[in-house]
């Protein structure tokens, strides 16, 4: 159903072939079906829908077919890639993407890393109008005649999805880019915050970056900054089960449940759409994310916050509390009906969000805490 295939070249493929060929045999059962799987439930956000005059039917490449495709593009050494190879799963991800009737403007969906263009073809021929993402050189001459076959629908841009907005300042090269340049080149618009999601955008985390790209995102989003200044960007994205779990877990697991959990479900409503090789997850930023005291001003303090908290979860919170107003503890739990013999590992994310805002308007608090070198780097 997928395929874990290293990124394409054009030369000096025969060992390569070999290699990936076995790894494709190890795949293999999921390349073709949807075992065990449902189609998603209907969720939040517009949807691309097909335009009742729409009569493109573009051929979708079987799994045999696209797998092919990739190999033929092979070069010795790549870095480990994976696409939707089989049109069962590229339907279903279409179909995750519709979420009702149409009334307002579309959103515009960005597909990151479209290689072979299985997936791609699928949202085209449902009417949706697609803005693929591609960093290797050797799937763009495909993917641009494509492109120029259509009428506006398409449109590809040399671009690493993953590599927007790195640090540091100046030019850059492709396929590295600012999401400032990349969205007003595709007419992207910035809407309000509290606005139907203007932009899906579908993808593979980073196999070897999955936990760095997820802080990443952590960080703009309670910024509003990078893709998160044009709104409610939609993530669905395929992850591994590891992170899900952090993504997805409870107070109590504490193997699991970390600052990412609370910061991430206090931010967004996650969504698992479908599981099979890997986890298909939708990432929704809540529309109340910046109500009630939270602001992009001091978002920064929460996210230093949770983590200071959770840095030892079997700590005493109202330790936690003390250490940084002292004798305060006590009276701010008793005020948010919090026991106050509970450890960090067992506090929800709305009550760690509570907790924030209550802190923001107590003048027993402050914000020093946040600038205590020591502790800060005691939570890296």
């Amino acid at each position: 159903m997928l395929s874990a295939l290293p990124a394409p070249g054009l030369t000096g493929r025969r060992s390569a072939l070999a290699a990936l060929g076995a790894a494709a045999a190890a795949l293999r059962p999921f390349l073709c079906g949807l075992p065990g799987c449902r189609a998603p439930r209907r969720g939040l956000g517009q949807v691309p829908r097909q335009h009742p005059d729409s009569k493109l039917q573009l051929r979708l490449p079987e799994a045999a077919e696209a797998e092919r495709l990739v190999l033929e593009r092979a070069r010795p050494s790549p870095p480990l890639r994976r696409f939707i190879a089989c049109p069962d799963l590229a339907r279903a991800v279409r179909a995750s993407l519709e979420c009702g009737p149409a009334c307002g403007p579309e959103p515009v969906v960005l597909e990151c890393e479209p290689g072979p263009g299985v997936l791609t073809r699928t949202l085209l021929n449902a009417g949706a109008r697609v803005v693929a993402l591609e960093s290797d050189r050797a799937f763009l001459p495909d993917l641009q005649s494509l492109e120029n076959s259509l009428h506006g629908q398409l449109e590809v841009v040399y671009c690493d999805f993953f590599r927007l907005d790195p640090l540091g300042c100046g030019s850059m090269k492709p396929p590295a880019m600012y999401s400032e340049k990349l969205f007003e080149n595709l007419g992207i618009l910035a809407v309000p915050w509290t606005a139907d999601v203007p932009v899906k955008i579908i993808g593979f985390l980073p196999q070897k970056k999955e936990r760095n790209t997820l802080w990443k995102f952590i960080f703009v989003m309670y910024e509003r900054s990078s893709i998160y200044r044009y709104g409610r960007i939609e993530l669905n994205m395929f992850v591994s089960e590891k992170e899900y779990k952090v993504l997805t877990a409870k107070p109590g697991e504490l193997r699991s449940y970390q600052a990412l959990s609370v910061l991430w479900q206090t931010a967004c409503e996650i969504q698992l759409l479908h599981m099979v090789s890997i986890l298909y997850l939708r990432m929704t930023p809540r529309r109340d994310l910046f109500t009630g005291g939270m602001t992009t001003t001091n978002s920064s303090t929460f996210i230093h916050m949770v983590k200071q908290c959770l840095a030892k979860r079997k700590s005493k919170l109202i330790d936690r509390l003390n250490s940084w107003s002292p004798d305060s503890g006590s009276k701010m739990l008793r005020e948010l009906e919090i026991p106050e013999n509970i450890i960090t590992g067992n506090l929800y994310p709305e009550e760690y969000r509570r907790l924030f805002e209550a802190m923001e308007h107590s003048k027993e608090f402050s914000q020093s805490w946040l600038y205590d070198e020591s502790k800060i780097d005691m939570i890296q």
